[in-house]
């Protein structure tokens, strides 16, 4: 499975919006099956020849020289507590952006895409052995399906800056004592959720963190029957990809509840491209920012207080 898996990519788009995903499932090299975002992949293919150099990060197997880029393949079996995988010439890379960036995820076999509803994808079980490198579980032929936390995995081998520059800092204003002072945040990896609440607090604002679109739901109606919600929060900054709620769908149940529908909202994301664009308009999201610039996130904060 490697040639026409991800021909038609590009017409599955009316899924999204509709809280809808397709995962691309594989296996490492023990049975347990993952799923990633289709969205996500750019190409599958036989693994290319690796080149191993000098100083890379224990998880990365090498880099390979992919339609003119050089892109580091990570070896998922070990990023995950796994063993290595063994004859990479005879296994699959999936190529993925993620991030602003390509990678390759070096993975034991491809399996096929599954079209889901993200009700269906469901945060992971505490207490399992691999829990901390999952966002989600679903249930695909009777089998579970882990979806792994790719930017906690990423954030290992090459840790992003996550500080707000003083440039971003001094342009803070004095906040009037009526004007909300919370900033609510949505995001089912717990790296992100760390990057985003750093990135907020700098900027002068407490965070309120959430781990998908249905919790991000759940907890504005709840402020909202407490009072104005408008008084209570300056913003809400959502990932996209979450278990139960995905961030477009989130988006769309904000603007059609008549005690939220202004309140200001970004979508951040690892995904990125010009159909994002497009989606944050078509829901109604006020801006959209790929994953992860602190001092774009910084900025964004501080120009929705201001509008």
């Amino acid at each position: 499975m490697t040639g026409g898996v991800l021909d038609s990519v590009n017409q599955r788009t009316q899924l999204v919006g509709q809280n809808r995903l397709e995962l691309l499932t594989f296996r490492l090299m023990r049975k347990q099956r993952f799923g990633i975002n289709v969205f996500k992949v750019k190409e599958v293919l036989q693994c290319p020849r690796l080149t191993a150099m000098a100083n890379l990060h224990p998880l990365v197997k090498g880099v390979a020289h992919i339609r003119g880029q050089t892109v580091s393949v990570i070896d998922m079996s070990l990023a995950t507590g796994g063993p290595a995988i063994p004859d990479p010439e005879n296994r699959f890379v999936i190529i993925a952006e993620f991030n602003r960036s390509m990678q390759g995820f070096l993975v034991g076999s491809v399996e096929r895409i599954v079209n889901m509803n993200w009700e269906k994808i469901l945060p992971p079980p505490q207490g399992t052995g691999r829990s901390h490198y999952l966002t989600a579980v679903t249930e695909i032929d009777n089998e579970l399906v882990e979806v792994l936390d790719v930017e906690k995995i990423l954030n290992e081998i090459a840790p992003v800056n996550e500080d707000v520059s003083e440039e971003v800092l001094s342009k803070r204003e004095e906040r009037e004592e009526s004007a909300p002072s919370q900033v609510l945040v949505a995001d089912d990896s717990s790296v992100a959720r760390r990057q985003v609440k750093r990135a907020v607090e700098s900027v002068g604002y407490d965070v309120i963190l959430v781990q998908d679109g249905k919790e991000a739901l759940e907890k504005l109606k709840e402020m909202a029957a407490e009072g104005s919600i408008y008084s209570q929060l300056a913003l809400v900054i959502s990932d996209i990809e979450m278990p139960e709620m995905d961030g477009y769908t989130l988006t769309t149940e904000i603007r059609k509840d008549s005690s939220l529908k202004d309140l200001h909202v970004v979508l951040h994301s690892s995904l990125s491209g010009v159909f994002n664009e497009a989606m944050v308009e078509r829901v109604g999201a006020n801006s959209f920012i790929a994953k992860f610039d602190p001092d774009e996130l910084g900025s964004a904060v501080l120009e929705a207080v201001k509008s």
